[in-house]
């Protein structure tokens, strides 16, 4: 059922009044230690698909007072990426940050993740999936990041207190929570991938376990006996028997923690782990009918709204139902669950660094709204020419940038100067090469600073033969930029490369309507 004009109204206005932000603990200035990994960004995506928000029309105003709020993006504007385009027809992709917080904020989620000495310390993002909604709503992706994940994490602004945590570099990612708040999280994802992202959802070790009891037990399996526990402490302490099991509660939360007593060990194996039980739950809730009785939806509405924090974008009911009739317009078999693609860092024993090429590849099919599965139609690039007038030639102020060196290829002597007088014969007599600087720039690109500019780099791109979508709005340049890449490395006529819309196997790929999925128990973990 969707609500009326008038419930919708009320449900706004109590959003301004009556929902309050309800936010972590301590800014982070306290001590930190390292602890295991729980995974429970599962619940929140199922929650979302399943549309439990719609049961609002039982007692919104309630459940909107449930909600906590923080706010969406606390980076500086220079690191934050552009909003996606719409398609030809109009319609626009969604990405939502799933966030999964390991805080010590309460004795419940204490007693759930132990480690007294974390009690009330900075949160950690232990969980970060990102939720890729296609625009025209055919498919949807899911790309984990592993939590050892290092990466550069942006200057962050805490919204609460003003506290300004400056950037960081080659930083565990799950740190980037307590800078602030999961605005830095999001801020660490946009400057990591240039992907724009829309909205971010949050819950705790207690939300798990909650949301766990409140869906009745998701069915997930096991290749043999597991006890997920070492003689030296190590483990969840799964304890499952061979074959299929649903569990809840607890249970569930052991699942998404384990790491030893799954295939190697590893950070990795778990998040594969993590991706069976998702899928295994969104089939669940989506084919079970008694989710059709008002007492199960008020139910799990009652408990979702309780363990969600949320940006205000999503800080109400209705948006919330809103979000979830869009989710919903996907089917099982579309959705795509994948691992960012990763290798050892060479510097930092244990941890993790993206892997070269691949980790790209895969943001960049995100970026453009490629569908993971490889089952989308041929469609255009979506992008459009500029409403903003193009300047005359003469009057286009062009930067020229060598972006011709490689992974495995020096960078082209002269190449910037080469195709700045290149666009001098075409009448573009402001341009000039960069020579202060060398770049690594797989695809040549058009860069420029704001939206009056981009009808001017637009008509750059058109008089070389680039097309549209290789020109980019980016706040790291100051005026019309273009980088010539290592597919331009000689000639003055540009020929684009055929784009590899494939993802790559590094990837992981696991296909939402994959019942067969059953997770390889490390022998040393069998009983």
């Amino acid at each position: 059922m969707s609500l009326t004009p008038r419930e919708r109204d009320a449900t706004a206005e109590h959003g301004r009044h009556g929902g309050g932000r309800r936010r972590k603990g301590p800014d982070g200035d306290g001590k930190r230690r390292r602890r295991r990994v729980l995974r429970w960004a599962a619940m929140i995506l199922a929650v979302v698909i399943l549309g439990t928000a719609g049961a609002g029309y039982l007692y919104y105003q309630h459940l909107n007072a449930n909600l906590k709020k923080d706010a969406l993006n606390i980076g500086d504007e220079k690191d934050r990426a552009a909003r996606s385009k719409a398609n030809a027809a109009g319609q626009t992709p969604l990405n939502i940050l799933l966030i999964g917080s390991d805080a010590r904020d309460s004795k419940e989620n204490q007693k759930l993740g132990g480690a007294k000495d974390t009690f009330n310390t900075a949160p950690r993002a232990d969980v970060q999936m990102l939720l890729h909604v296609s625009a025209d709503r055919t498919n949807m992706s899911v790309v984990s990041m592993p939590r050892d994940t290092l990466v550069n994490i942006p200057k962050c602004t805490d919204p609460d207190n003003g506290k300004v945590y400056g950037a960081l570099t080659s930083t565990i990612t799950n740190d980037s929570l307590g800078r602030g708040g999961p605005g830095c999280t999001v801020a660490t994802w946009e400057k990591l991938t240039d992907i724009h992202i829309d909205h971010f959802m949050m819950i705790d070790f207690a939300g798990v376990v909650s949301m766990a009891d409140a869906i009745g037990g998701v069915p997930v399996c096991v290749d043999a006996n597991i006890r997920s526990k070492s003689s030296d402490g190590h483990g969840s302490g799964l304890k499952l028997k061979e074959g299929t099991t649903y569990v809840k509660g607890i249970q569930a939360l052991q699942w998404l923690r384990t790491r030893y007593g799954f295939e190697d060990n590893t950070d990795i194996a778990r998040a594969k782990a993590q991706h069976q039980y998702m899928n295994a739950m969104v089939r669940q809730l989506r084919e079970n009918a008694t989710l059709g009785n008002p007492n199960e939806l008020r139910k799990l509405a009652e408990t979702a709204t309780n363990a969600l924090t949320v940006d205000d974008g999503l800080g109400t009911v209705a948006k919330l139902y809103d979000l979830s009739k869009e989710l919903r317009k996907v089917p099982t078999k579309r959705i795509t669950m994948t691992t960012m693609p990763w290798q050892y860092s060479t510097t930092n024993s244990g941890r993790v660094v993206p892997k070269p090429g691949d980790a790209a590849q895969l943001f960049r099919l995100v970026r453009e709204d490629i569908a993971l599965d490889g089952k989308d139609k041929k469609k255009s690039a979506g992008t459009k020419a500029s409403s903003d007038p193009a300047a005359a030639n003469d009057r286009i102020a062009v930067q020229v940038q060598n972006g011709t060196r490689s992974g495995t290829q020096l960078a082209v002597t002269g190449r910037a100067r080469t195709i700045a007088q290149l666009l001098v014969g075409k009448g573009f007599t402001e341009a000039v090469a960069d020579t202060t600087t060398v770049l690594s720039e797989e695809k040549t690109v058009i860069r420029y600073p704001s939206a009056d500019l981009e009808g001017d780099a637009q008509r750059v791109a058109k008089s070389l033969g680039i097309a549209l979508s290789s020109v980019k709005k980016s706040t790291e340049v100051s005026g019309v930029t273009l980088v010539v890449g290592a597919d331009w490395r000689s000639g003055t006529t540009y020929t684009a490369p055929a784009d590899d819309d494939t993802t790559p196997a590094s990837a992981q790929v696991i296909n939402g309507s994959d019942k067969k999925q059953c997770m390889h128990v490390n022998p040393a973990y069998t009983w």
